[in-house]
């Protein structure tokens, strides 16, 4: 695949993403009801279920950012990780939470390959 096509691919994995994370934090922050009446069930109150959706936003802008991808990527992995261990422990589905995580490395190692291999590198750690 030549870096052109790649290029592209990253980038609309990323405004794929963007526009369902867009979505998401928008529900939390204008407070839908069927939003809060789920996040109810989990026991999160709406001022707390606003501040999540405030944290999704910050994440979002860092992962679309090029020189914060990375740290953005991080918050997000962190932030879907949450979400499925509560959607766990409410016996609630987790696939969609699970495809969003995957679908999140994916566009991370196309469009930061620096990420994939620091990750996956076969290289011995040297010791300080």
């Amino acid at each position: 695949m030549s870096q052109k096509a790649i290029k592209i691919t990253g980038w609309t994995l990323t405004i794929i993403l963007g526009l369902v994370f867009t979505m998401s934090a928008f529900l939390k922050l204008t407070q839908n009801e069927t939003a809060l009446a789920q996040a109810s069930s989990f026991g999160i109150d709406a001022t707390t279920y606003q501040f999540i959706g405030i944290i999704e936003i910050i994440s979002l802008i860092l992962f679309i950012v090029p020189r914060t991808g990375i740290l953005g990527t991080m918050l997000l992995v962190a932030y879907l990780g949450g979400a499925i261990v509560t959607h766990l422990q409410h016996q609630q589905p987790i696939a969609m939470a699970v495809i969003f995580q995957m679908l999140l490395w994916i566009t991370a190692f196309i469009r930061f390959p620096e990420l994939k291999q620091r990750i996956f590198s076969t290289k011995k750690i040297q010791q300080l």
